[in-house]
């Protein structure tokens, strides 16, 4: 090795200098903005279903006799009291309302993720959520003059504005937060999720009960008017990059753009379809990803069936019961997510073995947690405590497979995501249809106990393909050799000693080379 060479090697040992908290606002910023815009998201999501209990007139409703178990016959079934809506509306309408919005929110994982690759993603996001916002104002009306089909148009353009919600995100966070960030800031914005679902169930339930404009129609004018007033402090105060920022400080400029590699091209190159295809790594993600769904439903939808149709207990009757899963994962989240960080930054474990390990928890955890359910017989605090445990490990995944795109390759990761995004929410859908048609008319222990076990089964094999084929490595094809270079910050050239700094400590590939030295 020549002089010069050793001298860049040493040089490159040294990291990009990380900026005080006193001036490294932005980027944490940015995260607070996507957090609240998760939020709100899942907000707007989950209202439906608190104020579709308040719109209906169930009385009015010709029901069957409701198939109960009676091993546990010597409990009591808890009933809601609560005052009949103005809809006569049957379950399986119901549920075509409920429904109507994930249709539009599914179409539109693809198209936008390769829309904001093409033309940025902060636009996208701030107006989708904006439509989405806007159009809540305009449920109660469809509802109360449109009927059932006009709700669901309504819902469905809803779905729609908030389709890039997730692939969006993910591409701002591949050009805002540094490597040795993603886990904890990551896990942050989808958090935002969890804090949401516990804001919007409680809140909702009150404005049902006690709010203006009739009850149920003021969930939809307050949440409206909250996700309008974000949408617009978002389109005016994010910005695409740190680069377009015109108020970020140099110095976290200089450190967000010398930890992200290839964020600073002047041309992008075009999405490696082919390539992605083959990736195997690739490929752990998305089944990871449609494997989490899949179990998530089930545990979020299907115990507190299980607890009402065996145990007789209604879980949805108590507002705090209903939050403390998801109280559970939020919080958990939010302390692994840090310590996966930890062993990151301080090289106790690779990348790749990092996002396994967290994973696995969130993964073979609640996996473990649905067989110990179906062995739980009638007891409902240890069925609960089951629940919250299993959702609350679920939260691993956010700093394993959920944002493991970022590693593989942060200039496409807005489009993986919304593949697997796409992908595993049509396999989340999938749960609740599994478990009709298993537990129909014989909603006994034991075809629950199958209910569980499949679940559980689909948890752990996706999470042990992950493990067997997930990388944290960046992928080649991230990589094009005809990129053409920005200048780096206060040089006029690449800094070579930046580059080979990146390549040794393991967050980037060997193939992550810039375009001039490939052709060396």
């Amino acid at each position: 090795m020549s002089a010069s060479k050793e001298a860049i090697c040493s040089s490159s040992e040294k990291e990009p200098e990380k900026p005080q908290l006193g001036w490294a606002t932005t980027r944490y910023f940015v995260t607070f903005m996507l957090f609240l815009g998760m939020a709100n998201a899942y907000v707007m999501r989950t209202n439906m279903s608190v104020a579709i209990v308040a719109m209906v007139n169930h009385t009015a409703i010709q029901k069957g006799e409701e198939v109960l178990d009676d091993e546990c016959g010597d409990r009591e079934l808890e009933v809601d009291n609560g005052e009949d809506g103005e809809f006569v509306w049957s379950s399986s309408l119901q549920g075509y309302i409920l429904s109507s919005f994930f249709y539009g929110y599914v179409i539109t994982q693809i198209p936008f993720g390769i829309l904001a690759k093409k033309y940025g993603a902060m636009r996208f996001l701030g107006w989708g959520m904006l439509i989405n916002s806007v159009f809540a104002f305009l449920v109660p009306v469809a509802a109360r003059e449109g009927g059932v089909y006009g709700l669901c148009a309504v819902r469905f353009i809803q779905g729609l504005g908030e389709g890039p919600i997730v692939p969006c995100t993910h591409a701002l966070l591949a050009k805002w937060i540094p490597p040795n960030e993603r886990s904890r800031m990551g896990a942050a914005v989808y958090a935002g999720a969890q804090f949401g679902t516990i804001i919007s169930m409680p809140l909702s339930g009150l404005l049902a009960e006690y709010g203006f404009s009739g009850g149920w129609p003021s969930i939809f004018y307050v949440f409206g008017v909250v996700g309008t007033l974000w949408s617009i402090a978002f389109l005016i105060l994010v910005f695409e990059d740190p680069t377009s920022h015109p108020r970020i400080d140099e110095r976290e400029k200089r450190y967000i753009n010398d930890s992200l590699w290839g964020t600073d091209v002047i041309k992008s190159p075009p999405i490696p379809f082919k390539s992605i295809m083959k990736s195997l790594p690739f490929y752990a993600i998305l089944f990871a990803h449609m494997g989490h769904n899949y179990g998530y439903e089930t545990l979020m939808t299907e115990l507190p069936t299980y607890m009402k149709q065996v145990l007789r207990f209604s879980l949805k009757s108590n507002g705090l019961l209903s939050s403390l899963p998801y109280l559970a994962m939020w919080l958990f989240s939010m302390f692994i997510s840090v310590i996966a960080d930890w062993l990151i930054s301080t090289n106790r474990f690779s990348l790749t073995a990092t996002r396994k390990i967290i994973n696995s928890i969130g993964q073979y955890g609640p996996g473990l947690a649905l067989i110990a359910a179906s062995y739980t017989g009638c007891d409902r605090a240890l069925t609960l405590a089951i629940l919250t445990i299993g959702v609350g490990l679920n939260g691993g995944i956010y700093s394993g497979f959920k944002i493991n795109h970022l590693d593989l390759t942060p200039r496409f990761a807005g489009f993986l995501m919304a593949i697997t995004n796409c992908l595993a929410n049509l396999a989340g859908l999938l749960a609740p249809i599994a478990a009709g048609n298993l537990i129909n008319d014989k909603p006994t222990m034991g075809q629950w106990q199958i209910v569980f076990f499949i679940a559980a089964f689909v948890y752990i094999i996706c999470g042990t393909f992950y493990n067997i084929f997930g990388s944290g490595e960046r992928q080649f094809w991230d990589n094009p050799d005809n990129d053409e270079q920005k200048p780096s910050l206060g040089s006029s050239s690449p800094n070579p000693a930046t580059t080979i700094g990146r390549l040794s400590n393991g967050n980037s590939a060997p193939l992550a080379i810039t375009a001039s030295e490939s052709r060396q």
